[in-house]
């Protein structure tokens, strides 16, 4: 994008990026990225991998007058790694020597690292920027089956609970009748305190839960938390073993990062619920 071009809003921004050149991909959460001609891989916007004031954010930010133009670094980033990972971490095993080699060999070990080499192999990881691009894959996908967890454990848990507020509601409306039949006499009150309380909760509880909606039919609520159950019981599996594939790729480049040196200090991990 030519530096007098200056947007009107961000999707402007985007759209003279794509006359500049880039490809804009737009991919899930929001996420957008840019391939330039003759770029392999896209790369994301984001203040992570292209520096500060880079985030979407920054640019609308930009676009509409509330911050300068982010400064860009006056040296060229590094060139793309296109040696063959497999064959760079066989040279610096072989090598064993170096801070980036003994600060590796303090955490990890020979059995660690053939393992990893294996994945490489298996999965076609055969440079730094594509095992990079795997392993956030696998914890975006991760994170994405357990949001979609979370939604059915809060739609199982939404049928139980209103199944349960129902039917207390039935067990007590009919001492709250009897209640307001005595016109809400101390005597009454003193009597069936329990109920009552139990009724109040009931109908509190049907009220929040409902939120306006109609109650169903407790046949109806029966059915659907059975089918929210096998739903769940099915999707758990999926979501155990895209928990264990993100575990072993964030393993895998942890590893390799360490012995490459790319660390710089920093751990990779991968928030889970």
């Amino acid at each position: 994008m030519r530096a007098q071009q200056k947007p009107a809003d961000f999707a402007e921004f985007l759209r003279l990026m794509e006359e500049s050149g880039f490809t804009v991909k737009h991919g899930r959460g929001g996420v957008i990225s840019f391939l330039a001609p003759g770029q392999d891989k896209p790369t994301r916007l984001r203040a992570s991998t292209l520096g500060d004031g880079f985030d979407p954010e920054d640019i609308r930010a930009v676009i509409a007058g509330e911050r300068p133009i982010p400064e860009l670094a006056d040296e060229a980033p590094a060139p793309v790694r296109r040696v063959n990972l497999i064959i760079d971490i066989q040279q610096r095993m072989a090598e064993g020597k170096g801070p980036a080699y003994e600060r590796w060999a303090k955490v990890y070990n020979l059995k660690q690292m053939a393992a990893a080499l294996q994945y490489l192999r298996e999965h076609g990881l055969t440079d730094y920027e594509s095992m990079a691009a795997s392993t956030e894959a696998a914890v975006e996908h991760f994170h994405a089956l357990a949001g979609k967890l979370q939604e059915m454990e809060a739609a199982l848990e939404k049928t139980s609970g209103l199944m349960a507020a129902t039917v207390d509601y039935a067990k007590t409306r009919p001492v709250f009748d009897g209640y307001k039949a005595a016109r809400y006499s101390k005597k009454y009150l003193a009597e069936h305190e329990a109920e009552l309380a139990s009724y109040r909760a009931a109908k509190a509880a049907l009220n929040k839960l409902l939120n306006g909606e109609k109650l169903p039919k407790i046949a109806d609520m029966k059915k659907t938390r059975q089918e929210l159950a096998e739903k769940k019981k099915a999707f758990y599996a999926k979501y155990r073993k895209a928990q264990a594939d993100m575990r072993q790729a964030v393993a895998v480049k942890a590893n390799i990062d360490h012995l490459l040196g790319h660390t710089d200090g920093r751990e990779n991990k991968a928030p889970e619920r």
